[in-house]
């Protein structure tokens, strides 16, 4: 299976590295870019379309190396691969209402939930809850995918961030997935990885291309099925080397930046009496930017600790899956409370000058 993997990471690098020159110059020449504004850190007009390349090369990749016999309900994630592609690439292109991203979500969602069968089916001893009754196991499969999916959307706002969450947290599930020998999963993982890598070459400071919503919406779907896969094959793998007791909570730990963003900012806008979909620039991304970081540093530092909060929850999953949570809760308050702190600084030190 090794040689797949290998085999599917180049192929979705090469592809995905050919195509998006040719994106980035239609784009271009139809003036399919984005414009800078107050809350956009970019001052000249950059192509959106880059998660046409992304998806490109994942879709050809997956259906070239995936084998027959065990392609399975492949087909199933691929149909909604599909309805992503082409609801991003609309909103990219023609902005989207909310309710009609909503709907399109809920679609994708529940082809892969009644068709691919990629359920929730236990809580896994979490508030001492184990097998979940199934329409609420299909409630809460459809909750958790929106929110892993919107977490990756909103996350999506400085340069390689989006890209570089989803090449850490495909290449932690993919390897996983590989040594569980889940063949189609694990190629789906690495698959995601090659096209991401290629990506980043065009979209680190300065960017050519973003990759718009066509990109994060699907890696969000990707990762959001690879989390729902890995929290019911992990606790119940047959082999106790891969074996995972907190399955749950270590997959929140793997999620950790975008969940705690996403959560975060919603909080901090109900708070201020804003409604929580309201665009501001309370993410922790732009918190680390406006501390003095330009993009790339931002972007590293954000990726070391998602890095570090995932170590930890693997390594410590043996206390169990609410402690587990409790210490991402408490770690991502600690980070955002240095990082007020730091910016709070900087603008004292700031009026100070003047």
């Amino acid at each position: 299976m090794f040689y797949r993997l290998v085999l599917s990471f180049l192929t979705a690098f090469i592809f995905t590295y050919l195509i998006i020159p040719s994106i980035i110059n239609i784009a271009k020449f139809k003036m399919l870019t984005e414009e800078p504004n107050e809350r956009k850190a970019h001052k000249r007009s950059i192509p959106t379309l880059g998660g046409i390349g992304i998806f490109a090369g994942v879709l050809f990749s997956i259906v070239l190396w995936t084998p027959f016999n065990v392609f399975g309900d492949l087909q199933y994630i691929l149909c909604a691969f599909i309805i992503i592609f082409l609801m991003g690439a609309k909103d990219d292109i023609i902005p989207l209402t909310p309710y009609k991203k909503m709907l399109g979500l809920v679609f994708a969602s529940c082809i892969l939930i009644f068709k691919a069968n990629i359920r929730i089916t236990s809580f896994y001893g979490i508030f001492y809850v184990d097998e979940l009754p199934y329409i609420i196991s299909v409630l809460i499969s459809l909750f958790t995918i929106l929110v892993i999916v919107n977490a990756f959307n909103l996350i999506d706002g400085i340069n390689a961030l989006s890209g570089s969450l989803g090449i850490l947290i495909a290449s932690a599930y993919g390897s996983w997935f590989y040594m569980a020998d889940q063949v189609v999963l694990s190629i789906i993982s690495f698959a995601l990885v090659g096209s991401l890598i290629a990506f980043l070459k065009f979209n680190l400071t300065p960017a050519k291309i973003f990759m718009g919503d066509t990109g994060s919406l699907l890696i969000g779907l990707i990762c959001a099925i690879l989390t729902i896969s890995f929290i019911e094959l992990a606790y119940r793998s047959p082999n106790p080397l891969y074996q995972i007791i907190a399955a749950p909570a270590v997959a929140i730990g793997i999620l950790f930046l975008p969940l705690f963003d996403m959560l975060r900012v919603f909080f901090v806008r109900l708070f201020a009496g804003k409604s929580p979909f309201q665009p501001d620039r309370q993410h922790i991304h732009h918190l680390m930017v406006d501390a003095g970081l330009n993009h790339l540093q931002a972007t590293c530092v954000l990726i070391g600790l998602n890095a570090v909060v995932m170590l930890i929850v693997v390594k410590a999953q043996a206390i169990g899956n609410l402690l587990l949570l409790l210490f991402i809760v408490t770690f991502g308050l600690m980070l955002t409370a240095v990082l007020l702190y730091i910016k709070k600084s900087k603008s004292q030190l700031s009026n100070d000058s003047f």
